[in-house]
């Protein structure tokens, strides 16, 4: 018996039992499907290229849509303790204040930038250069700059400025446009995921138990209330075990996860429960619908000498590596391999940045992605941030073991389609500017032959992948499509929350990892009945104020 069962160990499911956990008369069990975050590569930080398509993934594919050429897309869901963040690139951004004002606009109240938002942004960061209106320190998650950034990036981000965007040292501040070195998630060199930065300290808490290799098969209802979980350990699958919630279940299993849960549970559209083999017990129509993520698109160049981090793949290199990385704490294994990126405009009637670029100083980094033939090369990915198209998560059969189907919607709406076409003309714009052409052999992929916009187009179809950024399926709100309400509480269901990426309306204009972590904080403090920390003093923020972030209006040619 606990007081509160949290199921799910990523980000949002670690940081939930770190903060209730604080409460010393709160027991509560986290379970996490994969194994502990012991492998070594998820520490060092440049083992992000092991990570995407690795053992610690559930291995899902996307349905082999027509918008895609019928491709089965590889859509890595990580399967470890620490989630999303034990095996991403690291990436801290937060997205736009416009992003969550329009969540309040549409309903979730509580949920606006400034007084909503930005005190748990600010509360969970341990940030080692900014402290200010916009960041903090002393929090759980370690946030800093690269300790070595490769020169391929460096001549990125003079290339970037080259092709008019702005130099912009803090994407999650002032204002996000512009081009720069991204911060990321790390402390001391090494990946503070969730389990590493808010875990590791609760876990010396008597009042919380981990248990890993855990698979959940239902929520237990009973009389329109969550009283507890079927789980059954990895080694003993047959034992099917109970944990019961004296006061609340918590979902936080990610966008594919917590959904599929949800129905396994009976609780979604009644027709595809009962399609799939489940009884239904609450018709919540919104359960898996909804489903957004950043449909990314690679260009790929070979380098004219060894100047990437792919001469790191010979022995004698990876060996000299990580000498320096063990001796000095620097080096390339200190690199989130995507250290540069940049936030801009598809055109000129955009209020706010709609593209966003991430330069990774390799090639076939990802799984997807073509290395070069002199084994030397680096890659420039785009993506649209704000997409219209909606796609979904169902059941395929009532066995919990059994992946569900996952169909990302990616370009399904053609303006989505066309603005990813943009984000490739403008990452090729970059890539041809003076700072770079020095390190430049030859453009690899897509190559010369892609110019006419129906070839363009071709290529987005043929090669455009997931972002990672998978958002929405549980999506919070007040219509009748919303699955949870604006304190992530599950509509009609007593004791059962949700409190992950899945309950975001709108896929926010940035990576999601940090945004995930926000609405656990946040899901903290509503569960505890508390109330955000206050801001700075007032006036601090006059920047969002109802002024546009926008200064500069040119576009890339």
């Amino acid at each position: 018996m606990y007081d509160y069962v949290i199921v799910g160990g990523g980000p949002a499911g670690c940081a939930l039992a770190a903060r209730l956990t604080e409460d010393a008369g709160s027991r509560v069990l986290l379970l996490e499907a994969g194994p502990a975050d012991t492998d070594p590569y998820i520490h060092m930080p440049v083992g992000f290229f092991k990570m995407t398509g690795g053992p610690l993934t559930w291995g899902y594919r996307t349905v082999a849509a027509a918008e895609t050429q019928r491709r089965q897309i590889p859509f890595a869901q990580a399967r470890v303790l620490g989630g999303g963040g034990s095996i991403n690139a690291m990436v801290y951004t937060r997205g736009q204040p416009a992003d969550y004002d329009g969540w309040e606009r549409d309903g979730c109240t509580g949920w606006g930038f400034r007084d909503g938002v930005l005190p748990y942004l600010r509360r969970m960061e341990d940030n080692e250069r900014l402290c200010n209106e916009y960041h903090g320190v002393g929090g759980p998650l370690g946030v800093s700059d690269l300790i070595s950034v490769n020169e391929l990036t460096k001549a990125f981000v003079l290339a970037g400025q080259e092709a008019g965007l702005p130099y912009n040292s803090d994407f999650n501040g002032a204002q996000q446009e512009g081009v720069g070195v991204y911060q990321v998630t790390q402390r001391g060199g090494r990946r503070c995921s969730a389990a590493v930065g808010y875990l590791q300290q609760a876990r010396s808490r008597n009042n919380l138990t981990v248990k890993t290799n855990c698979l959940v098969s239902r929520i237990v209802i009973e009389n329109g209330r969550a009283v507890g979980v079927e789980f059954a350990e990895q080694h003993a699958r047959s034992n099917v075990a109970v944990a019961r919630a004296e006061r609340e279940v918590i979902v936080t299993a990610g966008a594919i996860g917590s959904p599929k849960l949800l129905m396994l549970s009976g609780i979604g559209r009644a027709a595809d429960l009962e399609r799939a083999g489940v009884r239904p017990v609450h018709a919540l129509d919104g359960v898996g619908a909804n489903l957004q993520d950043h449909f990314d698109i690679d260009i790929v160049y070979e380098l004219n000498g060894p100047y990437s981090l792919d001469k790191y793949a010979k022995k004698h290199m990876m060996l000299l590596a990580g000498l320096e990385y063990k001796i000095f704490n620097k080096g390339p294994v200190t690199s989130n391999i995507a250290e540069g990126g940049a936030f801009w405009y598809s055109g000129s009637d955009v209020p706010t940045p709609d593209l966003q670029f991430h330069f990774l100083p390799g090639a076939g980094v990802e799984a997807g992605v073509p290395p070069v033939p002199s084994g030397s090369g680096c890659t420039l990915n785009s993506y649209f941030l704000r997409p219209n198209s909606r796609g979904s998560v169902t059941l395929n059969s009532a066995d919990p073991a059994d992946a569900p189907i996952i169909d990302p919607a990616y370009i399904r709406d053609p303006y989505d389609l066309k603005v990813a076409v943009e984000g490739i003309r403008q990452s090729r714009e970059i890539m041809s500017q003076h700072a770079l052409s020095k390190y430049i052999k030859s453009e690899h992929f897509p190559g010369g032959d892609v110019r006419t916009q129906a070839q363009y187009e071709e290529y987005a179809k043929h090669y455009g992948r997931t972002g990672y950024h998978p958002v929405g399926t549980c999506k919070m709100g007040v219509d009748e499509m919303s699955v949870v309400d604006p304190e992530l509480r599950v509509r009609g269901i007593e004791g059962l929350r949700v409190a992950d990426s899945s309950v975001m309306p709108r896929i926010v204009s940035s990576n999601t990892n940090a945004p995930t972590l926000m609405i656990a904080e946040k899901a903290s403090d509503l569960i505890r009945g508390r109330v955000a920390a206050q801001l700075p003093a007032a006036g601090q923020l006059a920047a969002y104020s109802g002024r546009t972030l926008r200064d500069n209006t040119a576009t890339l040619v």
